[in-house]
């Protein structure tokens, strides 16, 4: 079974046992977190389909770690000008492993 899950503005296929990175969320390394935001749930023809989610549906995850992403360089050059910039940024994350799907009604 599957599902998919809206969290950070985007949107993630999960199966049980899955690990993924996600948008950090305020919650500890160990602790238990749920998904409401279930757009679809279940597998092959008796999938649900939610408008715009799924009654009842919920997805349990552990927190495994809080990590940050690899540098990203916004440089910007104004070309004749003598004038240059760079910012560098690393976006937090925070791993979670998928325990269990529940389906809704």
């Amino acid at each position: 079974m599957f599902a998919v899950i809206k969290t950070g503005g985007k949107q993630y296929r999960v199966a049980a046992n899955d690990v993924l990175t996600i948008e950090k969320l305020e919650a500890d390394a160990g602790a238990s977190v749920e998904f409401n935001e279930v757009l679809v749930v279940g597998e092959g023809a008796d999938a649900a389909i939610g408008a715009p989610f799924v009654a009842g549906a919920k997805v349990v995850a552990e927190v495994v770690e809080h990590n940050r992403g690899k540098k990203v360089i916004a440089f910007k050059k104004r070309r004749r000008q003598n004038s240059k910039r760079s910012r560098g940024h690393r976006q937090h994350h925070t791993v979670v492993r998928i325990t269990d799907i529940v389906a809704g009604k």
